[in-house]
């Protein structure tokens, strides 16, 4: 036999992080400022920050489409068609074409997904919630799902650390139900939400009507400016790519960061096809790659191994990951991977126009990033439901009509476009965005008979919502128009919208965190409890999913792990 030691020397790393969306950016930004020469393997294309944003100056009359997706490509592409408010001719090449990448629905689930280099943190909807304190002992107290392994005091300085580099602006609201963070200052709500806030905060003394915290920079800091990132614009064309870096992605802030060291090592179109492991040494030693334009294969190497790509494709990876030690997946001695998924229902909406005339001859210039948001109230604090356990918030806007309008209006000729011309009446909106329970049931598994285009399984997907998800729906909407009829908002709207779960693009668990090997997969530093040195610090690592956006608590988990598996390297324990 003939071995190229030489290859194996050139293709061996200190740190391999699959996936270089949110999570793996801040994978790679840790572990090469903390001295390791670290692969991060991607699958998609590369996309360079500013270059590769096509559209981000486009203005609608530019574009072949007007900004829609021709038929033929969203016939190609019916589950993301889904989440047309970013699939579009704007975004849509941020976007995996459904025809290339399938998988089979046992029931429906809408998994949308983005490869390429930054993953889904172009296209995500950069709201930061930090979590609760109770939200890590719901599990323990109503007994769905395992507990967790951590509490909010272990988390709390890691959600500091990732909050002043990543840049996120928010009113410091003294909240228990929703702590308070490093803020930039808060974008200002305007005139019609001011109002809303008014009357929630004297009729509805339980609730807390605030600005959303996000990741875009209104005013940006000395570590934003040093990366070549700038103030926000107030355009709303996020998800096109910001060519001012005003909004957190990998692409403008942690992998450049981490290529600032001359410690990364950036492969893109690599499909992992499992990770290596040793039963001599007990460990994972490294990957098994595939070339996405040539299907070759190829081996990388490395002393700890972070799996970051993205919930349903790190638990693919690992279920298919096969040893004799672990038949069933790597680390799977609990049975738990593939299941627990979750995903965020936000099936509620209700919508109105404001009965009041007052607010007329307001207008605002630009369009604000963000939106308003009313933290959870429900089974927290004196609160007590008896239909349903856990919560929901809200995504709420107020604003004007615009020419817009003009698809649903009737009219033509000069009288119609003069009409249009003019504000129309002001608008409130409110989204339910509710915790889903973690359920065995809920699961995915590997479809070996269906493989994609690279020899890999697919996945099938077997996930509905539950009767507390159902009954947690119906109060959200109730709750909603009894706050926006408070307000004087005449409600037009009010319904269950019935979505699969997939759709909110949060989806969360499959390889949950855990005290007890025999019930989870990994650690309370994410670290597989089964082989050391793997870790998942992704979506997919989550035990419950609270109502919060999850993405800066992932970020959190990932620094947290990343500066734990450094610290054990130096004592030589991984």
């Amino acid at each position: 036999m003939n071995l190229n030691l030489k290859a194996a020397r050139q293709n061996t790393y200190d740190a391999i992080v699959i996936g270089s969306g949110i999570s793996g950016g801040w994978a790679a930004r840790e572990l090469t400022q903390k001295g390791l020469r670290t692969l991060v393997l991607e699958r998609g294309r590369p996309v360079e920050h500013v270059t590769d944003y096509p559209t981000t100056m486009s203005n609608p009359w530019e574009m072949a489409h007007r900004g829609r997706l021709p038929l033929d490509l969203l016939e190609k592409s019916p589950v993301a068609a889904k989440a047309n408010y970013v699939f579009n001719e704007y975004s849509g090449h941020f976007f995996v074409k459904d025809h290339e990448h399938p998988y089979t629905q046992v029931k429906p689930f809408d998994w949308i997904r983005g490869y390429q280099v930054g993953g889904k943190s172009l296209i995500w909807s950069r709201w930061t919630q930090r979590w609760a304190g109770f939200n890590f002992e719901d599990n323990a107290r109503d007994g769905f799902g395992v507990d967790w392994p951590i509490r909010y005091a272990d988390l709390a300085p890691w959600y500091s650390y990732v909050e002043k580099f990543a840049g996120v602006s928010g009113n410091r609201d003294g909240l228990e139900t929703l702590p308070d963070g490093e803020f930039l200052p808060a974008f200002e709500m305007n005139c019609l939400e001011k109002h809303f806030k008014s009357v929630v905060d004297k009729k509805f003394p339980d609730r807390h009507f605030i600005m959303s915290r996000t990741a875009n920079l209104s005013k940006a800091q000395k570590v934003h400016l040093d990366l070549g990132r700038s103030d926000c614009q107030a355009r709303s064309w996020c998800a096109r790519g910001c060519p001012y870096g005003a909004y957190f992605s990998s692409n403008s802030a942690t992998l450049p960061a981490a290529a600032r060291t001359g410690r990364l090592t950036l492969r893109p179109f690599s499909v992992v096809q499992s990770v290596l492991y040793d039963e001599q040494k007990g460990r994972a030693t490294g990957v098994r790659v595939i070339d996405t334009n040539t299907k070759e294969t190829s081996e990388y190497f490395a002393r700890v191994i972070f799996v970051n790509a993205a919930t349903l494709n790190s638990t693919l990876l690992l279920l298919n990951s096969t040893s004799r030690r672990f038949p069933n997946g790597l680390g799977n001695d609990s049975g738990a991977l593939g299941h627990y998924l979750m995903d965020h229902n936000y099936r509620g909406r209700v919508a109105g126009v404001y009965e009041g005339k007052e607010f007329d001859q307001k207008y605002y210039y630009g369009r604000r990033p963000t939106g308003t948001y009313v933290p959870r109230f429900r089974n927290v604090l004196n609160d007590k439901q008896k239909d349903f356990v856990r919560g929901y918030a809200y995504a709420c806007g107020g604003g004007r009509d615009s020419w817009g309008r003009g698809i649903c209006m009737e009219g033509f000729g000069a009288e119609f476009k003069e009409e249009l011309t003019k504000p129309g009446v002001w608008t409130f909106g409110m989204t339910a965005m509710g915790e889903m329970l973690p359920r065995f049931e809920n699961h995915v598994r590997l479809n070996p008979a269906k493989k994609d285009e690279w020899g890999m399984p697919t996945l099938d997907i077997d996930c509905q919502w539950s009767e507390n998800e159902d009954k947690m729906t119906l109060d959200a909407i109730r709750q909603a128009q009894e706050m926006m009829e408070a307000a004087g908002i005449r409600v037009t709207s009010a319904f269950d919208n019935h979505q699969a779960p997939g759709l909110a693009i949060h989806e969360m668990g499959t390889c949950r965190m855990g005290k007890d090997p025999k019930t989870s997969v990994l650690n309370g530093w994410n670290q597989m409890h089964a082989v050391k040195n793997v870790f998942v610090t992704d979506g997919s690592s989550m035990a419950s999913s609270a109502c919060q956006n999850p993405s800066l608590t992932y970020m959190a988990l990932t620094a947290r792990a990343a500066d734990y598996a450094v610290k054990e390297m130096k004592k030589q324990n991984l």
